[in-house]
Parts: structure tokens; sequence; C-alpha cells
């Protein structure tokens, strides 16, 4: 039951995020709000793009999510993972 409890955690710590950044920042909602489904959706694949790529992350030394994440998989060697064939193929027999 804990791990359910701090997956919800970060959830919410998330979701509050992306409130305060995105829904009620002014500089994210255009004069009087977005018009219609498009606009926020282009407002929430924006803000997640600056998330991910250029909002520097305090936990991980100041830099974005994106290039934590490939510095630690540039940095994995490949004789940590067995080579296990991936199939090329989906069907039946």
């Amino acid at each position: 039951m804990t791990i359910y409890r701090s997956i919800n955690a970060m959830a919410e710590a998330l979701n509050s995020l992306f409130k305060a950044e995105c829904i009620r920042n002014p500089v994210m909602r255009p004069k009087g709000g977005w018009n219609n489904v498009s606009d926020v959706e282009i407002a929430v694949a924006e803000y997640v793009d600056w998330f991910n790529h250029r909002r520097l992350h305090g936990e991980i030394g100041q830099v974005p999510p994106a290039e934590f994440e490939a510095t630690h998989w540039a940095s994995v060697k490949n004789e940590n993972y067995p080579a296990i064939p991936v199939p090329i193929e989906v069907g039946s027999n």
C-alpha cells in the first residue's frame, strides 16, 4: 500500500506543478483564456516540451530531465544487458 501512496504523491505533485506553471500562469494563457480545445492541447504540448527539455530541475543537478536521462543512458555499458533478439514480425504462425 505504501508504494501506491508514493506514486499518488508524485502524481499530485506533478499535477500541482502543471496547474501552477501552465494553467494558472498568465504567460502561458492567452488574454481572455483559450478559445477552444486545440488551443489547450497546444499549450499542454508546449508545456510538456519545456518541462522535459528546458526546465532546470534542482534534484538532478540543475539540468533538464531529458538531458539527465540522455547522460545516464550514455554512461550505461551494454554488457549490463543480455543480448535478447527482438522479434521483427508480428502475426500468427
